[in-house]
């Protein structure tokens, strides 16, 4: 996966002025879109799209302050198709426009070419084990709220202190599968996993495709498949939190899994009355690398 990431720069740096098939890059370099994207904004602490735009206007801002041609050859040269759009995307990684740049020589912020490189610290433990599942139905009430990486998200912290205590328990009573419990969902996510984008949350259970689905419950249907699962215990969320990260930064990188579409469940083990410390479980679905 280290490989394929550098790999990826590599061809992002030979391609600054058009836009990447990233689908196309993945497939060449034996892996897939999806566990692309997300390995890269976990590892790189920001989407691969970012990154992009910020080559593009370290690259653009040399051209900028050596002033030998016009703003708009500049800006069709990095793949602008006018001054204005160029002079947007330009302020927003510099902190100025293209004229001032041009006029002060700065300020500019600079994105350096990204280097990966594997450094397993064996920091966090990793407690997991893989499962082949077949096919169930998640069923509750979902709700689309913004991607938050650190700390309580306050979104889902209001769509479920939304529900009555008694939906709760019919929930518990409907869940016959695997994971077992009340389960904290996330699907649709960005594949960039870009803080501030919206997913989908469900709060349900697992059913087997055969049970019979309430009306006034939303569902996703999860096809057959492999999961790795981790188990958590700590400070909820911050163990739980940690473990997702040192998926990305440690155990997928060192080991012949690649993530897989498909939703992100926490199932909670135990947790203490006030949730201030919880055993959990993150299913993830995966597939041989």
């Amino acid at each position: 996966m280290i490989s394929a990431l550098n790999r990826l720069v590599d061809l992002v740096e030979d391609n600054l002025t058009e836009d990447l098939d990233v689908n196309d890059v993945a497939r060449a370099l034996g892996t897939t879109e999806h566990h692309l994207r997300r390995m890269f904004s976990s590892l790189a602490g920001m989407p691969l799209s970012e990154y992009v735009r910020r080559r593009r206007m370290t690259v653009a801002a040399a051209d900028v302050v050596r002033g030998d041609e016009d703003l708009l050859s500049i800006a069709v040269r990095h793949g602008y198709g006018s001054t204005e759009a160029f002079g947007r995307a330009f302020r927003a990684v510099h902190g100025a426009g293209p004229g001032e740049v041009r006029r002060d020589g700065g300020p500019l912020r600079t994105q350096p070419q990204l280097r990966f490189r594997l450094t397993v610290e064996g920091s966090t433990r990793m407690d997991v084990r893989i499962v082949d599942h077949p096919a169930f139905r998640l069923v509750g009430h979902a709700a689309r709220v913004p991607l938050i990486h650190h700390g309580v998200n306050p979104h889902i912290q209001q769509h479920i202190a939304a529900l009555p205590m008694a939906e709760h328990l019919r929930l518990k009573a409907l869940g016959n599968a695997e994971p077992a419990g009340l389960l904290a969902v996330s699907d649709d996510v960005d594949p960039d996993a870009t803080e501030g984008s919206e997913l989908t949350y469900l709060h349900g259970v697992a059913i087997s495709p055969q049970t019979a689905t309430p009306d006034d419950l939303d569902t996703i249907e999860v096809p057959a498949g492999r999961w790795a699962v981790f188990r958590t215990a700590g400070p909820h969320p911050q163990a739980l939190q940690a473990t997702w990260a040192a998926t990305a930064t440690e155990w997928f990188p060192s080991n012949p899994w690649r993530l897989r579409p498909g939703p992100s469940i926490v199932a909670v083990l135990e947790r203490a009355a006030d949730f201030s410390t919880a055993t959990c479980e993150l299913w993830l679905p995966v597939e041989p690398a």
